[in-house]
This record gives structure tokens, C-alpha cells and sequence, in this order.
């Protein structure tokens, strides 16, 4: 999502490399709003994301991740001229996501929840 932010590519193959269903929704909707509004973002989130929990726990299907992800150097600019667009203050959110294992043996994120800025 970061790479494909850059351009506000809502259609990046890279997508679907790694997000599915809601998860793979959710992104190509904010990014083409993001692309429709004349906007690109510059920068990277940092995440540490950590396994919250799995099941079934011998075999999982299913992984609930946790991160205390940062995006204050994740910013959103104005495509046309390169000035800063007012998108609010970044900082540190609570992100919850799911990733289920696909037939393929692939593992892929099929929703995710972000809060607000200071949630963690």
C-alpha cells in the first residue's frame, strides 16, 4: 500500500499481492479518493506488527495481527504542486488485521481496522 501510495496507483498489481477482500476494498477505495482529490502520499508508516493470536492453533488458517503503527512521516501532498495537503496530524494508531492462509499456501491480509492517533 505504502508504494502504491506514492502515485495513488488504486489499481497496483502489488495489491493484490497482499491484501484480499475487505482489506484489498478498503485500500483501493482510499486510494483512488486519494487519486480523484488530486493527492499522493510521500514517506513511509513504520509498523512492527506482531501475532496476536492464531487458530486453528496446530494448523492456522487464520492469523489476528496487532501493530502500534506511526505514519507521522506518511504524508499526503498535492499531486499538481507538491505542497503539503491538510490531512491532519499523524502519529502513532492501534491497527488490528486478519490475514488468512489462501488455497495456494499464500498468506494474505482480508481486513484490517486503523484508529485514531494516540490509540496506543
Amino acid at each position: 500500500m505504502a508504494d502504491a501510495a506514492t502515485t495513488s496507483d488504486w489499481q497496483s498489481p502489488k495489491l493484490v499481492q497482499n491484501a484480499t477482500a475487505e482489506a484489498l476494498s478498503k485500500i483501493a477505495r482510499g486510494l483512488y479518493a486519494d487519486r480523484y482529490n488530486g493527492l499522493v502520499t510521500k514517506g513511509k508508516p513504520e509498523n512492527a506488527p506482531l501475532v496476536e493470536s492464531v487458530d486453528p492453533v496446530d494448523n492456522p488458517t487464520t492469523v489476528n495481527i496487532v501493530d502500534c503503527g506511526d505514519d507521522s512521516r506518511w504524508i499526503k501532498y498535492r499531486a499538481d504542486n507538491g505542497q503539503l495537503a491538510n490531512d491532519g496530524p499523524g502519529g502513532r494508531r492501534h491497527i488490528n488485521a486478519m490475514a488468512k492462509k489462501a488455497v495456494d499456501g499464500s498468506w494474505k491480509v482480508t481486513d484490517f481496522a486503523i484508529q485514531d492517533v494516540g490509540t496506543c
